[in-house]
């Protein structure tokens, strides 16, 4: 947002004073839409979190100049701690200004004291945000700021932290960053992944309550340009992170430290969310005006889950039912009203004993004025892979070629009567979900829109789809869903599918077992892998464009070690033996990572090319200039797609 642009929105926030104590807030905005006189319609909703009492009065204004109207809510309480201890409330309250045309973005920002006692010594507090006005050029309407929120009150034993997973939904699908606050610094041996948003911590911390301010901002993916009502424009290029964020909303929490714990065991002394529970980051739906219900279940056999804290919208209900066995139901009703549709509405919610309480799950509703078209999929399940049968009499006038799964780059194909898709566990964007009892595969298969286009007439789609196994499986069973064979499916290259093998000599014939994973070596022994790749067509070259070692199974973490890079070799150890064009062979002498790691995964890009094409991935071999290399519409090609193969553990 340029320099200047914006103007202040004068905020008292729901009635704060020096007589009542801050335990942090959130804000989170609807879509604003430019109106027919060229003005802005903005709603907010600020929920603020408390302990004892969460009703106050709203004292929001909007100076004249900025503003041709302004109408706010009253405040309501959303939920207390029903035990009658006081431990937590929180209330919400929204407000919808009407800005001036000659404005370029949003703004709220106000500063007051004091946080409740912490041990970080925190004193004073500055709630705000900031959205820009300026209409996208991707999606021709304004942007939207990323949706957050968290419950009231965290707890936490001090020798039982998990890492803090922050919800930071972006509608427009941008990159969100999370960061420490400008104007705050972050308590002692704390650490955020800003890009995932998950804090952790990195040593020890104190006991007793720590206050948190971050800032989630937006990054667009791709370029855009933003124009704005008096003719101008700028240009954000994708994904840079030194540029203006498209929006920014400030997060406020407190967590409270508690004393060590004699287990930290999921499912004993801390509760733990079962299968029937929402995953975090889930986008829920509901339908404008019906009545929309969330389940969650968490089991605790050493503690009694007497309550579970939520963090939602006003009028939303909440159900406890204690289960046999140290189980616990929560159930959430909310009918949205006409003033909900399309909005974007967080919900946060803990399972609660006396002792401690669960890990936080969040997740998102999105209000639609219809139900989404569910249609009528069968999935078949096996050891490595889903299959996906979508009847086409079940969603009349449906069109397959504006369906994809979570990741676009797998596309599905169809016949007259179904639409089928064919996936491994650990491709097309499928997420491996722990549910506490069950590990689920879970997929998407998703409606899709083209940048060009303005209007649409194709009813929205999605449908889940998953599979899911028993937790109680054997190892052997378990690393040999993770061993899975990697299968895709490309509009221009039909079904292909890839083999990632561990062998135990140089002939590459005798594969390391499934029984035997994670696979025990020493350092400096040397490591056999081999790709085979498979395609209904009748004749492909399969080239290697990377491959590199983390210690963990994400491929994404920033603790990264590469083998192979562009094409080249980069690792002084690794030979690539001689094979035919399907085929790629490998040796590389075993290493670890310095720390505390004892596991080493290698994942590996992959991509098909036609034979004899000169302009290929596959013909170009090692790119030293990685930006000299051909468009991809030139050649018949595959996308690149990452397949895994490890753990290797040290012994």
């Amino acid at each position: 947002m340029e320099a200047g642009a914006y103007y202040l929105l004068l905020l008292a926030l729901t009635g704060i004073s020096s007589t009542l104590s801050f335990y942090g807030d959130s804000i989170t905005f609807q879509p604003a839409h430019k109106q027919k006189d060229g003005t802005y319609k903005v709603t907010f909703h600020h929920r603020q979190n408390g302990r004892s009492s969460c009703q106050n009065k709203p004292l929001h204004t909007c100076e004249s100049e900025v503003c041709t109207s302004f109408v706010e809510s009253s405040v309501l309480q959303t939920d207390q701690d029903d035990t009658g201890q006081g431990r937590w409330c929180q209330s919400e309250m929204h407000a919808t200004a009407t800005v001036r045309k000659n404005q370029t973005s949003f703004s709220l920002n106000h500063s007051s004291c004091c946080w409740g006692s912490n041990v970080d010594g925190k004193t004073n507090w500055t709630s705000e945000a900031e959205l820009d006005l300026g209409s996208r050029s991707d999606s021709h309407a304004l942007n939207s700021c990323p949706s957050t929120t968290m419950v009231s009150s965290l707890r936490v034993p001090q020798n039982c932290f998990s890492p803090i997973h922050i919800l930071a939904h972006d509608p427009d699908g941008d990159h969100v960053r999370c960061r420490f606050s400008s104007d705050a610094e972050a308590p002692a041996n704390f650490a955020l992944d800003e890009s995932k948003c998950v804090l952790s911590t990195k040593g020890e911390v104190d006991v007793g309550v720590h206050v948190f301010e971050l800032m989630l901002e937006d990054f667009s993916r791709k370029n855009i340009t933003l124009t704005y009502a008096d003719g101008t424009s700028v240009f954000r290029e994708s994904s840079d992170m030194n540029s203006p964020p498209l929006c920014k909303v400030k997060l406020q929490f407190s967590m409270e430290i508690l004393p060590p714990l004699s287990s930290c065991e999921h499912g004993r002394v801390l509760p733990m969310f079962l299968s029937k529970t929402p995953s975090h980051g889930d986008v829920l739906h509901a339908t404008m005006g019906q009545k929309f219900k969330l389940y969650a279940q968490a089991k605790a056999t050493e503690a009694s889950i007497n309550d579970f804290q939520v963090s939602g919208p006003q009028n939303m209900t909440k159900e406890f039912k204690a289960g046999e066995q140290g189980t616990a139901e929560l159930i959430l009703s909310w009918t949205p009203q006409y003033s909900d549709l399309y909005r974007i509405v967080p919900v946060c919610f803990t399972a609660e004993t006396n002792q401690s309480q669960s890990d936080m799950r969040c997740v998102v509703v999105l209000v639609t004025q219809a139900a989404l078209l569910q249609g009528t999929a069968t999935v078949t399940c096996s050891p490595n892979k889903m299959t996906v049968a979508l009847d086409k009499s079940s969603m009349p006038g449906i069109d397959a070629n504006f369906l994809q799964l979570i990741d676009s780059s797998c596309s599905l194909t169809s016949n007259d009567t179904h639409i089928l898709a064919v996936m491994s566990f650990t491709t097309c964007g499928t997420k491996l979900l722990d549910k506490g009892d069950f590990l689920v595969f879970a997929n998407e298969i998703l409606s899709y829109e083209l940048p060009s286009e303005v209007i649409i007439r194709r009813k929205a789609i999605k449908i889940n789809i998953f599979c899911q196994f028993p937790k109680a499986v054997s190892i052997s069973s378990y690393y040999n869903l993770q061993k899975s064979n990697y299968i895709f499916t490309e509009s221009n290259f039909g079904s292909f599918g890839y083999t990632f093998e561990i062998y135990n000599d140089n002939n590459f014939t005798s594969k390391v077992e499934a029984i035997n994973y994670p696979v025990d070596i020493m350092l400096l022994d040397t490591i056999y892998m081999g790709i085979q790749a498979d395609s209904e067509l009748p004749s492909v070259t399969l080239f290697v464009e990377s491959c590199k070692a983390t210690p963990n199974i994400n491929p994404e973490n920033v603790l990264s070690y590469d083998l192979v890079k562009n094409g080249c070799l980069k690792d002084e150890t690794v030979v690539v033996y001689p094979s035919n064009q399907k085929t790629y062979n490998f040796e590389v002498q075993a290493f670890k990572f310095s720390g505390d790691y004892e596991q080493v995964y290698i994942t590996c890009s992959v991509i098909l090319c036609e034979p004899g094409t000169p302009y290929s991935r596959c013909a170009q071999g090692c790119l030293s200039d990685p930006s000299r290399r051909r468009r991809k519409s030139l050649v018949k090609e595959t996308f690149s797609h990452s397949i895994t193969q490890g753990p290797f553990r040290f012994i």
